[in-house]
């Protein structure tokens, strides 16, 4: 049997694929940061027996079936998202698919209470003036935001990130309210998704993105949350309808909003480059030096372990039908 062969669809950090070149694997790519279209990719699957990629590789079914017809055994996603990869037909070819859930969980909570701050006290349209030079001093009317100690922090969507969300909203004297599709029997549980929308002040989004949540925050939500409200989005673009939220910021349907994830990246909506009270930014939640290290080395882990026959610790699986 042939010595084992990863490919690595872009250049990681330092020090990300020391555990295969530790274990002797050998290594293809790894050395570009330009993306792979569908082809490409079908194409290079085919002599490896695993690949480390990025949330923005298309590894679609027909990837899979050429991998799956060599060699192809394993598929490490270097983030938490996993919605690039068509996990069932990976697990109908009995290629395993991991991802890295955990240690982004404080960098992304972070840029999650960073687009709260600057979309609730209007950050990115004073700054934008000051730089065109029409800051002419302090004005008691100028500028004026939304508190944010004191108000009521939505959060859809309750896992790892939601929940460290939560712990730093804390030290603003928030109430945390979160909503999930099954109940988590602790306190700020509320059951429906509309009833969270039109309690809170701020909205923020932590879920994945499925069939069940693209468009889950549309015309009609953005309704319920009111002229006073701010929406942010950390989780992946295609949860919001980003027509739709264009439309409500220009309308004032609500206040302001503050995003790191869009429906199309890396386009952007025309509409919501020029919305007023909205903070945009290029989808940096795990973009630290620590984070993205951490990231791509348990990518690099999971592929060696399931190489050298151990169960990878965070496999992706849909759940039952």
């Amino acid at each position: 049997m042939p010595e084992p062969v990863v490919l690595v669809t872009r250049r990681l950090p330092d020090g990300a694929l020391d555990p295969l070149i530790e274990a002797g694997i050998e290594l293809e790519g790894g050395t570009e940061d330009l993306a792979w279209d569908r082809d490409a990719l079908a194409g290079a699957v085919t002599e490896v027996d695993g690949l480390v990629c990025l949330l923005d590789d298309p590894v679609d079914a027909t990837v899979l079936r050429h991998g799956a017809a060599g060699r192809l055994r394993v598929v490490a996603n270097v983030a938490v998202g996993y919605d690039n990869i068509d996990v069932q037909a990976a697990g109908e070819l009995g290629v395993v698919v991991c991802n890295t859930p955990g240690v982004l969980d404080d960098a992304t909570a972070d840029v999650a209470l960073l687009l709260i701050l600057a979309a609730s006290r209007r950050a990115s349209d004073a700054e934008a003036e000051l730089r065109r030079g029409e800051f002419t001093g302090w004005g008691l009317t100028k500028y004026l935001g939304r508190d944010m100690s004191g108000a009521v922090l939505g959060l859809v969507g309750y896992g790892r990130i939601g929940r460290a969300v939560a712990a730093r909203a804390a030290g603003f004297a928030m109430t945390v309210l979160h909503h999930r599709p099954t109940p988590t029997a602790e306190p700020g549980y509320v059951a429906t998704l509309d009833e969270l929308l039109e309690r809170s002040d701020i909205v923020s989004l932590h879920v994945p993105l499925t069939e069940g949540t693209r468009h889950l925050i549309g015309r009609a939500e953005l309704a319920r949350m009111g002229p006073a409200a701010v929406l942010v989005n950390t989780s992946r673009g295609p949860v919001v309808d980003e027509e739709a939220l264009a439309e409500a910021l220009h309308a004032g349907t609500i206040f302001a909003a503050g995003l790191d994830v869009y429906e199309h990246e890396p386009s952007v909506h025309p509409s919501l480059l020029d919305a007023p009270h909205t903070v945009l930014l290029p989808h940096i939640g795990s973009a630290t030096v620590a984070t993205r290290r951490a990231m791509a080395r348990l990518a690099c882990i999971q592929v060696r372990d399931v190489l050298q026959g151990r169960p990878p610790a965070h496999p992706v699986t849909l759940p039952a039908r």
